[in-house]
C-alpha cells in the first residue's frame, strides 16, 4: 500500500471529509484531492501535520511500517519532532 492509499484510508476510516484536512492544513481540496489521488507528489512538510492529525507516524503513511499507532513522543518534547517543549 502506497502513501496515497494510505491517506485515503485513514480519512475514511475516519469518516472525514478531504475539505476538513485540507482545512486543517490550510490548503485547497484540490490540492489534497490531488495528494490523495497521486496526481501531486505530497511535501514533506506536510507529512508530519497530516500524521499527527491522524494519529499516527509518517513511517505509517509512508508504508515503512504496518503499525498504525504513533512512535512515544519523548518527554518533555511537545509540538513538532526537534523543538523543545
Amino acid at each position: 500500500m502506497d502513501y496515497t492509499q494510505r491517506m485515503r484510508a485513514l480519512r475514511e476510516d475516519k469518516d472525514i471529509a478531504q475539505k476538513v484536512i485540507a482545512d486543517y492544513l490550510k490548503i485547497p481540496q484540490t490540492t489534497y484531492s490531488g495528494y490523495e489521488s497521486g496526481n501531486r507528489k505530497l511535501p514533506v512538510d506536510l507529512l508530519s501535520p497530516i500524521a499527527r492529525y491522524y494519529g499516527t507516524s509518517a513511517d505509517y503513511i509512508l508504508g515503512l511500517t504496518d503499525e498504525i499507532r504513533p512512535y512515544p513522543r519523548p518527554k518533555g518534547r511537545k509540538g513538532h519532532p526537534g523543538k523543545e517543549g
